[in-house]
């Protein structure tokens, strides 16, 4: 990857922040389709809710925001989390800038970010101290508690690894999806011994696995096993995985052909049903959301909603499923198109 623009001015980001009230549920039309949580966001690329306080943690181009709840007001107010992060460019035909990309929750206190933000062989998984209320002022982006990585370019991984886009975190590892040797498709993993993450490295090959390129979306499903978007090539239609590993030893245990085209994201609900979405770099027209079920060896995708360029996604404290989307900028305007979308209940039956 190389570097495009560097970030922009906490000041320009904490200006530049539009939040909307959450939608009441018991309104009329509040469940006919999916609503703005947040918007004005630039690229924002993963999502992951806390959960004891419901506060919500997005990457985007510009760093990782937490939007979060206040008696006094209605709908969500926001605050950077993590900021000053360098910026890099990712895309075949249609080019992004990116800076961090997937986030996780370790333990209450943690925040692990994957970061997109420099060459592969730089890039790194950082993981921060995270307090109950946000904080006034953003952690800059090298005061992280732990920094793991980098891996650079060797045996195992012939550029060097980068593009953390998925980041999962079990009892016993964190786990990242990585694109940087192609070739490999490799995911990491920094073991964790009492709470503390120790060093990053490869861990499973998953091209060489199931022969498909990119790895991207990552999550755990009840059994512990990691559950895998495999995306493929993003110049060809209908090649995206689902695969199953053995968090322990790394062997692959199940993989289903979907039909979707590039899987960026994949999240279980509360009540164990798997949902992804699908970029479509080919034709992001076709962008959506999916309930994926897997029955044997098949697995059959149902279109629950057309999303415009959909990201990550993830289950809040309720039970409402929020989708990121870098969505498509209006001509002329210079607000981000970028969103955070509520999809209620109701649409996911």
């Amino acid at each position: 990857m190389r570097v495009f623009v560097q970030v922009s001015t906490l000041t320009a980001i904490m200006l530049s922040a539009t939040v909307l009230p959450a939608q009441d549920a018991k309104k009329p039309n509040a469940q006919m389709g999916p609503r703005p949580v947040a918007q004005n966001l630039d690229n924002p690329s993963g999502i992951a809710v806390h959960g004891e306080t419901g506060h919500i943690f997005v990457a985007e181009h510009r760093g990782v925001l937490r939007l979060f709840k206040q008696e006094e007001k209605k709908g969500y107010s926001r605050k950077m989390q993590v900021a000053r992060y360098p910026s890099d460019v990712y895309g075949k035909g249609p080019m992004y800038d990116i800076g961090p990309l997937g986030v996780a929750l370790l333990g209450t206190d943690h925040l692990v970010v994957g970061d997109g933000s420099r060459p592969d062989g730089e890039e790194l998984v950082r993981v921060y101290e995270i307090a109950v209320e946000a904080p006034e002022k953003p952690t800059p982006e090298k005061k992280a508690a732990f920094t793991l990585g980098p891996i650079t370019a060797g045996d195992a991984s012939a550029k060097g690894e980068g593009n953390y886009y998925g980041v999962a975190v079990t009892k016993d590892a964190i786990f990242a999806t990585a694109n940087g040797d192609d070739t490999k498709g490799w995911i990491v993993r920094a073991k964790l011994n009492n709470g503390k993450p120790g060093k990053l490295e490869p861990f499973i090959a998953t091209k060489e696995a199931v022969s498909v390129d990119a790895p991207c979306a990552i999550t755990v499903n009840a059994a512990g096993d990691l559950v895998v978007g495999q995306m493929g090539e993003i110049s060809v239609p209908g090649d995206s995985l689902v695969c199953v590993y053995d968090p322990s030893t790394g062997k692959l245990k199940k993989s289903y052909e979907t039909g979707l085209s590039d899987i960026v994201g994949l999240a279980y609900s509360p009540n164990g049903k798997l949902y992804a979405v699908d970029f479509s770099w080919i034709d992001t027209s076709k962008g959506a959301l999916y309930e994926l079920t897997m029955d044997g060896d098949k697995c059959s995708a149902r279109k629950i909603v057309d999303l415009d360029k959909p990201t990550s996604l993830a289950f809040d404290t309720n039970g409402t499923l929020l989708v990121t989307v870098f969505g498509t900028a209006e001509e002329g305007s210079d607000k981000k198109p970028g969103k955070v979308l509520r999809i209620g209940k109701g649409m996911l039956k």
